[in-house]
C-alpha cells in the first residue's frame, strides 16, 4: 500500500484517529499532530510515531503522500492550503476525504534551462522574459518556449522578430496575433517557440499543452540556455534547472497556493510591491526578492508627438517623450476599446502587444492611416533594491553548471 503521513488534531478523540487510520487504504506510518486539545488527555497512544513537526516526520520516513486527517478549527482552508504548499514542494501529494492535491507533472528536459512563472496573468512575467532574454544573449545562445491560452496547434519556431505587418497578416488569418511568444521575439530579438496550453490548476499544473514538443524544437536549434515561458499561474510543464517567479502587483504571496510557487522558486521579483510584501515572501520562503515597477518602452523614438497608449494594465507613462492624448488599460476588454476608439485622435497609436492589441487597435490605426508603435516594459528596480541583472546573470551561471539527474 501507499506510504502515508498522517495530519491529525487534538479535537479528535484518539481512539476514533487510531480506527480510522486502520480503515483507511494506505499504509500509515507516522502521524503529526498539528494542534487542538479538547481530546486531549496526555500521553495518547496513536498506534505510530508521533511527531509535532512535518518536516522531521517526512525526513524520517520518507512517504509517498501525506494524508490530511485534521479538521476546524484546528485547520481551516488557508491553513490547510499552506500546508498543502510545504508538501507540494518536496514534490509529495497532499491528500483529504474530499480532495486531492499532486504536484505539477514536469516533462523532462535535459539542456539548461530557467522557467519564468507568475501569480497570476497580466503581471510582469512576459516583461521579466524579455529583459532576460536580452540580457543573457549577449554572451549566449538563447531560445525562448513560450505557452499561451492562444497558442499555436503545433509548435511554432520564430527565427526573426515580426513586424507589425507580419502581426496583422496573422490576425487577418485568424490567428491570435498577440501570442507571448510572438511578443518575445518582437520585444527580445531572439528565437522563439510559440505553444499552446489549456487549464490551470491550483499549482499550476495545466490539462493539455505542447510545451514539450516545443521544447523538443528548441533543443534541435542548439541554445546555451533555454527559457522557458509560463501562462498566467500555470507553471510550464517542462523541467527546469532554475525557476523566477513574478509576483503581481497586489497579489497575496500567501493566498492559495502561491506559498508553493515561491518555495520552488530560486529567485522572486516583485512588480508594484513594497518592503512589507517583499518581507511576507521572504517569510513564507528562503529566496531573493527584487522589488520592481514596469515603465513602457515604445521600441521606436515618439519625438514629442501627440499619441494614444493602449496597455493592458498600469505601467509607468511620465517618461515618455510624447505628449499623451489618451490611456487605455483596456487591451483585454475589446468593447471598451471599441468606444474609447472612437473619439481618439492622435498621430501615433501606441500599444503593448497584448489580448486585442492585433485585431482591434492595429486594425482601427491602419484604417486611419495612423501609425503604430509596438511596446515593451522595461523593468526599473525599487529604491533600495539589489541587483537584479547580477542576480539573473549568477541564476544563469547556476543553470549552466547544475548536473542533471541521471
Amino acid at each position: 500500500m501507499t506510504r502515508a503521513v498522517a495530519i491529525i488534531d487534538g479535537e479528535h478523540y484518539p481512539p476514533v484517529v487510531r480506527d480510522a487510520l486502520g480503515q483507511l487504504p494506505y499504509e500509515v506510518v507516522a502521524a503529526v499532530l498539528v494542534g487542538g486539545k479538547e481530546k486531549i488527555r496526555g500521553r495518547e497512544d496513536y498506534g505510530l510515531p508521533l511527531y509535532h513537526d512535518l518536516e522531521r516526520a517526512l525526513a524520517c520516513h520518507a512517504p509517498e503522500l501525506v494524508l490530511d486527517l485534521s479538521d476546524e478549527p484546528v485547520l481551516g482552508p488557508a491553513e490547510r492550503l499552506g500546508l498543502a504548499s510545504r508538501v507540494l514542494a518536496r514534490g509529495l501529494s497532499y491528500v483529504g476525504p474530499d480532495f486531492r492535491l499532486d504536484p505539477p507533472r514536469l516533462e523532462p528536459f535535459f539542456l539548461p534551462a530557467i522557467s519564468v512563472a507568475g501569480t497570476g496573468k497580466r503581471v510582469g512575467k512576459t516583461a521579466l522574459t524579455v529583459h532576460l532574454a536580452r540580457l543573457l544573449s549577449r554572451s549566449r545562445r538563447v531560445v525562448v518556449v513560450a505557452m499561451g491560452r492562444g497558442g499555436p496547434a503545433q509548435p511554432e519556431v520564430v527565427l526573426h522578430p515580426p513586424t507589425v505587418d507580419d502581426l496583422l497578416r496573422l490576425s487577418r488569418a485568424g490567428r491570435h496575433a498577440a501570442s507571448d511568444h510572438l511578443e518575445v521575439a518582437l520585444l527580445a530579438g531572439v528565437p522563439t517557440v510559440g505553444c499552446r496550453r489549456c487549464g490551470g490548476g491550483l499549482a499550476g499544473q495545466v490539462a493539455t499543452s505542447n510545451v514539450a514538443e516545443g521544447a523538443a524544437l528548441a533543443a534541435a536549434l542548439d541554445p546555451d540556455l533555454v527559457l522557458l515561458d509560463g501562462s498566467g499561474a500555470a507553471l510550464p510543464p517542462v523541467a527546469s534547472r532554475k525557476r523566477i517567479l513574478v509576483v503581481g502587483r497586489g497579489h497575496d504571496p500567501a493566498s492559495y497556493l502561491n506559498p508553493y510557487r515561491l518555495l520552488v522558486s530560486d529567485l522572486v521579483v516583485a512588480v508594484g510591491a513594497d518592503r512589507s510584501v517583499a518581507a511576507r515572501i521572504r517569510a513564507l520562503a528562503s529566496v531573493p526578492v527584487y522589488r520592481v515597477e514596469l515603465r513602457l518602452s515604445p521600441v521606436q523614438p515618439l519625438r514629442g508627438r501627440r499619441v494614444a497608449v493602449f496597455t493592458a494594465g498600469p505601467c509607468l507613462l511620465d517618461h515618455l517623450d510624447a505628449e499623451i492624448v489618451h490611456a487605455s488599460p483596456h487591451l483585454a476588454d475589446r468593447q471598451a476599446l471599441g468606444r474609447e476608439l472612437e473619439g481618439v485622435e492622435a498621430d501615433v497609436f501606441v500599444v503593448e502587444l497584448k489580448a486585442a492589441a492585433v485585431d482591434v487597435v492595429v486594425e482601427a490605426a491602419r484604417a486611419r492611416g495612423t501609425e503604430v508603435v509596438v511596446a515593451g516594459n522595461d523593468l526599473v528596480p525599487a529604491a533600495g533594491e539589489g541587483d537584479l541583472d547580477a542576480a539573473l546573470l549568477e541564476l544563469a551561471e547556476e543553470a549552466a553548471r547544475e548536473e542533471v539527474p541521471a
